[in-house]
């Protein structure tokens, strides 16, 4: 596309592209926004290096006026985006990148590669912290899940209210708080059990998690409170009816006399196992298959359309809407904006979407701005922290009702039509 647009000029346009869900994952009500943090990162750096034109070149893919634009490229443009941590639902307008033809429509495989990973990752830890109902949730999926995405993973799981993870990388990289145990090898290359866990404890003292289940778990948990004391920090389950195994671990530590010994359960845990463990007690869930595999977090099915295009170079060239009319995967031309607005108890009572072909300014009334200016003229003007991202998506999350909130299947109840004509293209469903 490139290529051919450099040729016949098209390239030099100004050009608006979003990104949005036509649907959520069957049975999911809502989305959270997660990634646009390593988007900003994607874009600031993306760079083609010299090897990588070379290469382009001997392989036919570019020719050389293609190969002059890819050593020089640097992305000019801007883009707005719903916050990180946001909540979104179909059709919602999630990235917005402007610039030039070329600029914006070589970023598509970047942005989607990256929303919709994270997306995935948070929308499904999201649904596991309510699950939880307050008790701590680790991130624990390293093993399941590509070197690099992992990291990623880690980070969008923390972004949607998890409290730790076991990737260190992700602590190093992001920030991420760090938190892990032993895993059954330590104790199967000890002598017997008592051993390794007096290696663990004189290591890393009595405040630590052993793993009790490797052999007989009420002779671990005796093993366990023998070798750090009624000071013991916490026991892991891993295995077998983890409701049950939790009642009966709570009772012998409490008749060992480690009353405040943390019980922490891990195995395939997904949202609707978390709910059903919620009268046990638990202090701990550790999730990882279900949460970065692809059975625990279906694809955010995001797409990159181009929705406004000129007619000549320039950037003060009038923009014309376009769209896709296929069958299924129809669109709706312009750029566009959104707002939430709230009832009187701040409940989200509507997502609207207003079709907007010229800047112009807020428009009144229509509640809570969802977009934010991310980058201007290729320039970073919105990096917030992790924690402020944490912070705005519980605040985004306490606006959804318990309706939304809940872990059966069900369909979203603010959706913005694609379909509908006119500049107001948001309403409950």
């Amino acid at each position: 596309m490139l290529r051919a647009a450099l040729a016949d000029g098209t390239a030099h346009h100004q050009a608006v592209f979003e990104t949005f869900a036509r649907r959520l994952p069957d049975g999911r009500r809502y989305g959270v926004v997660a990634g646009l943090g390593r988007v900003v990162d994607a874009i600031e750096s993306f760079r083609f290096t010299d090897a990588h034109v070379s290469w382009l070149l001997e392989q036919g893919i570019a020719d050389e006026a293609t190969a002059d634009y890819l050593r020089t490229y640097r992305f000019t443009g801007q883009v707005d985006a719903y916050r990180e941590g946001e909540i979104y639902f179909p059709n919602s307008p999630v990235l917005t990148v402007s610039g030039t033809f070329a600029e914006c429509v070589i970023l598509e495989t970047v942005v989607l590669s990256i929303l919709n990973h994270d997306t995935a990752i948070a929308s499904a830890a999201a649904r596991m912290v309510s699950a939880a109902g307050g008790r701590t949730l680790v991130e624990m999926g390293s093993r399941r899940t590509a070197e690099r995405a992992a990291v990623a993973a880690a980070r969008a799981a923390y972004i949607a209210g998890f409290d730790a993870t076991s990737n260190l990388e992700a602590g190093f990289t992001y920030g991420v708080p760090t938190r892990g145990t032993a895993a059954h090898a330590f104790t199967l290359a000890h002598a017997d059990e008592p051993a390794a866990f007096a290696s663990q404890v004189a290591t890393l003292g009595a405040g630590t998690t052993l793993l009790v289940d490797t052999y007989d778990t009420a002779q671990g948990l005796r093993h366990a409170v023998a070798a750090a004391g009624a000071d013991l920090g916490g026991v892991r389950l891993d295995s077998g009816d983890l409701a049950e195994g939790a009642r009966a671990a709570r009772a012998l530590l409490d008749e060992l006399g480690a009353t405040t010994t943390k019980i922490a359960v891990t195995s395939d845990l997904d949202e609707h196992l978390i709910a059903a463990l919620a009268d046990a007690p638990i202090d701990v869930y550790g999730a990882g298959t279900r949460l970065v595999g692809g059975s625990g977090h279906p694809t955010a099915g995001m797409v990159y359309k181009l929705v406004a295009i000129s007619d000549r170079p320039g950037r003060d060239a009038a923009m014309r809407p376009v769209a896709k009319k296929a069958a299924g995967k129809g669109s709706v031309g312009g750029r566009k904006v959104a707002y939430r607005s709230l009832d009187h108890a701040g409940y989200a009572t509507r997502e609207t979407v207003v079709v907007r072909h010229l800047p112009g300014a807020p428009e009144a009334g229509l509640g809570r701005a969802l977009q934010v200016t991310v980058i201007c003229d290729g320039r970073v003007v919105h990096r917030p922290t992790l924690t402020e991202i944490r912070g705005h998506h519980r605040g985004a999350k306490a606006e959804l009702l318990p309706l939304d909130l809940a872990l059966e299947a069900g369909t979203p109840r603010l959706v913005a039509d694609p379909t509908a004509i006119g500049n107001l293209i948001g309403a409950p469903a």
